[in-house]
């Protein structure tokens, strides 16, 4: 016997929704119906914020604001909230418009950042503060600890190796997208002159600017 949401959400979230109705609002795409997460991932977004920042600012208290910045970047990312709803099983409990999930709408960072972030906003209102908190820091335990060092973005890193070599500064340039308009693709090409250039893709014109870069940082660092 398949589990329900409800049954899902106390096991992976830590809490049984007193409103179930917040819980499915926040599991379905604008595909499957009007009462979608769009509205509790726009508070969900803020609440991670928040208690990240809180987080960040505890547990490195000798770093400046520049490296907590960072380290903020990184973890309240699409790409590492994605992350987190892999870790917690997200994509299976994903309510889509049949054209959606023949998409394959469930497995694109884009979806499963969202649909975390409205999980959260969810948790939020029906839990408070500290339940929201607890979950935060159980999902995102193993992101912290595995940046003991503030990452820096792969953009400003190209950047900053481009200046130390006296280069012009990284040029992108979007090369393709595909895939539907719910679950895009774009992919970007990076170039600096006297070099080869790198390619990237995402679910976000950011986000494949993002991989470019690191695949060019790669490149020169093997």
């Amino acid at each position: 016997m398949s589990r329900t949401p409800h049954d899902w959400a106390e096991t992976a979230l830590g809490h049984r929704f007193a409103d179930p109705a917040l819980l499915i609002r926040a599991l379905t795409h604008p595909s499957h119906g009007p009462d979608h997460y769009q509205r509790l991932e726009f508070l969900g977004d803020r609440v991670l914020g928040l208690a990240m920042a809180e987080w960040l600012y505890a547990a490195f208290p000798q770093e400046p604001e520049g490296s907590l910045a960072r380290r903020f970047n990184a973890l309240v990312s699409g790409e590492a909230c994605a992350e987190v709803a892999r870790g917690l099983g997200i994509a299976g409990q994903i309510r889509l418009g049949r054209q959606a999930r023949d998409d394959g709408a469930a497995a694109s960072d884009h979806v499963l950042g969202d649909v975390t972030e409205a999980l959260i906003g969810a948790l939020y209102l029906d839990g408070g503060w500290e339940a929201t908190h607890r979950f935060i820091h159980k999902a995102w335990a193993d992101l912290l600890d595995t940046r003991k060092r503030a990452p820096k973005h792969p953009k400003s890193a190209l950047q900053e190796w481009a200046a130390a070599h006296d280069r012009q500064p990284p040029a992108y340039r979007l090369a393709g997208r595909s895939g539907a308009h719910h679950a895009p693709r774009f992919e970007v090409e990076v170039t600096i002159p006297g070099l080869d250039p790198a390619t990237g893709s995402g679910s976000s014109k950011q986000e494949a600017e993002t991989a470019a870069a690191a695949a060019m940082l790669e490149r020169m660092t093997r």
